[in-house]
């Protein structure tokens, strides 16, 4: 049986993204105390008590999802932020952006009975119109309880990334990510994965943080999970990597529809909180700009 390589949280990033290149999957051991996850769990049981199952075989009859992850949870919101995860996903993800994003949060649990997810690739929500040679996501799994072969661990093919798209994995090219609470599963995009089925009495429980390009449509619509009353409460730093702010030069600004004196007219949503500065408001190269959008000869 394939496995999922292990690391720990001290391991050096050049290494941990060597194995995501080779591998598109790695797992890194007890990241934070089984007591802050507790916490999260506490701080999202109204919502988990009166959450309702998939309603098909791929969402799982028995899987429950709850999402709003940075809006519900402090909890949640420290590990958006942690050091180590935004370290490997600005390295991971920049090559293909001028800044990274908040792509998808959600608290998923299988419960007993479940059956296997069938295998994909998320890069599919994109309806395959993004080159392979771009990733579109690196994907964060935080173990809420133990992730076991028994219990719905992850399935996952190591280095499926690069295959064909048609070519289909042995039994034994399939691992399962098998962790300790409060652990951490990274993977790509363009990695096939899915929920394994759960044959236990218990609950195998994970929270999902992922990150993607910031010019890329967001899994999540932040902006409504997270509105800016409830938005103005996160540091800017949050607030940035969920959204509100610019992808770009030209990309994600906003006009206030209320102001007539033209100092919120095409700035950056950071405006919506302060008088911060837009680090995207001069244009450090236009010959780069015009570069980016001219089709290349082949």
């Amino acid at each position: 049986m394939a496995q999922v390589k292990h690391i720990s949280i001290d391991t050096p990033d050049e290494e941990a993204l060597e194995i995501i290149d080779n591998d598109a999957a790695v797992i890194i051991d007890d990241v934070i105390p089984e007591s802050k996850i507790n916490t999260i769990l506490e701080e999202l049981d109204p919502f988990i008590k009166g959450n309702l199952k998939g309603a098909d075989e791929f969402t799982g009859f028995q899987t429950s999802r709850v999402g709003a992850l940075i809006a519900r949870s402090h909890g949640c919101r420290d590990l958006a932020m942690h050091a180590k995860i935004n370290s490997l996903a600005s390295k991971f993800l920049e090559p293909h952006c001028d800044n990274y994003q908040l792509h998808f949060t959600s608290l998923i649990t299988i419960g007993p009975g479940e059956t296997k997810q069938i295998l994909h690739r998320d890069r599919g929500l994109w309806g395959g119109y993004i080159s392979r040679k771009i990733e579109t996501q690196f994907a964060v799994v935080w173990a809420a309880s133990d992730f076991t072969y028994e219990n719905g661990a992850t399935q996952l093919v190591p280095g499926s990334h690069k295959w064909d798209a048609k070519r289909e994995p042995k039994k034994d090219e399939i691992a399962y990510a098998e962790m300790k609470k409060g652990s951490v599963l990274i993977y790509t995009g363009s990695v096939l994965h899915g929920g394994g089925d759960n044959t236990t009495g218990g609950l195998r429980s994970g929270i999902f943080i992922h990150y993607a390009p910031g010019w890329i449509r967001q899994q999540e619509n932040q902006y409504l999970s997270c509105p800016p009353e409830i938005a103005k409460e996160l540091s800017p730093e949050l607030r940035s990597l969920i959204g509100y702010s610019k992808g770009g030069y030209v990309m994600g600004f906003y006009s206030d529809p209320n102001h007539l004196d033209g100092k919120l007219e095409s700035v950056t949503p950071e405006k919506i909180f302060s008088d911060e500065k837009d680090k995207f408001t001069v244009l450090a190269s236009p010959e780069n700009l015009v570069k980016g959008s001219t089709r290349k000869k082949p």
